[in-house]
């Protein structure tokens, strides 16, 4: 059993560099190659603008082997995230029940945004310097590096080679893609809403909404179940059991039910107009809102 700090709150400085040093390095080998290795045969499959990917690791998806990511031959270009949430969309609910292609989806989607929109930054006077002297720091330098820091040991008693690397390392920063679920997008988060505070002044009132599917009867409706009767003000439901198990199976549903509950609850009870980007002329229970910001855990 172990504990986990995901918020981060309770880590030094120098525990995340010292970690950041030591994915640099290889895991398994001394070799000197880089610790991101993709396993791979001799002709490894190619992962962007490669139709076959998807298709050939969900056959039963796909039985006819097409529909998939990436097809320079349509006419039209579809995006990645585009063509994935259609297929989840779809009459035939087979791609949202499957138990790991919605997960393969998000990683694929993931990886591409960290490959595409990750990258240091120096500055242009330093550039060629520093492109020169980050080659050739070695391993060793910087897994001793990443030791001593972890440890809280001083500058003053670092080698020469480790200052010269930390020194380096000062010298770029580090620009996070905005990933799902990844602490620069919280990031991403926390500074547009200081960014409301300064246009738009402190805010008035702060809610969590937790529409609960299990029990809703539209959740129900949404995943499929034509029997439940809305007109009535305690539709029949099956049993708690047979709910939970409908959550789980179909999470696609759950994400529909939650937007569809809090738009509802912003139109009619705050009175807030999505298609104008404003309020309503009647307002809501709170009046006219001038503006809201609202992000999902």
């Amino acid at each position: 059993m172990g504990v986990s700090d995901p918020d981060c709150t309770h880590l030094s400085g120098r525990v995340f560099t010292a970690s950041a040093l030591r994915n640099l390095l290889p895991s398994h080998s001394v070799s000197g190659e880089p610790d991101l290795v993709l396993p791979r045969a001799s002709e490894p499959v190619v992962e962007y603008h490669n139709p076959d990917l998807v298709p050939g690791m969900f056959p039963s998806l796909y039985p006819f082997g097409i529909g998939g990511f990436d097809d320079d031959t349509r006419p039209s270009p579809i995006a990645f995230q585009k063509q994935a949430n259609y297929y989840f969309d779809l009459a035939d609910r087979s791609f949202r029940y499957h138990r790991s292609y919605m997960f393969v989806v998000l990683n694929i989607f993931q990886r591409r945004i960290a490959h595409l929109h990750t990258h240091f930054t120096v500055r242009r006077a330093h550039f060629e310097s520093l492109a020169k002297r980050l080659s050739s720091v070695s391993p060793h330098t910087l897994s001793r590096l990443a030791d001593q820091l972890q440890k809280e040991h001083r500058y003053s008693n670092l080698s020469v080679d480790d200052q010269n690397a930390l020194n380096l390392l000062n010298q770029v920063n580090t620009v996070a893609a905005r990933i799902p679920g990844s602490q620069s997008a919280k990031m991403s988060v926390r500074n547009e809403i200081r960014s409301y505070f300064g246009f738009f002044g402190m805010p008035h009132i702060f809610f969590t909404c937790n529409p609960n599917a299990t029990h809703s009867p539209i959740f129900q409706l949404m995943y499929g179940d034509d029997s439940v009767d809305l007109t009535q003000r305690y539709p029949c439901l099956v049993p708690a059991r047979e709910r939970a198990i409908r959550l789980a199976r179909d999470p696609v549903a759950a994400a529909d039910f939650f937007h569809f509950s809090v738009t509802c609850i912003f139109t009619h009870l705050f009175g807030w107009d999505f298609d104008c980007q404003s309020s309503t002329e009647r307002g809501g229970i709170l009046g006219h809102l001038e503006a809201f910001y609202g992000t999902n855990e």
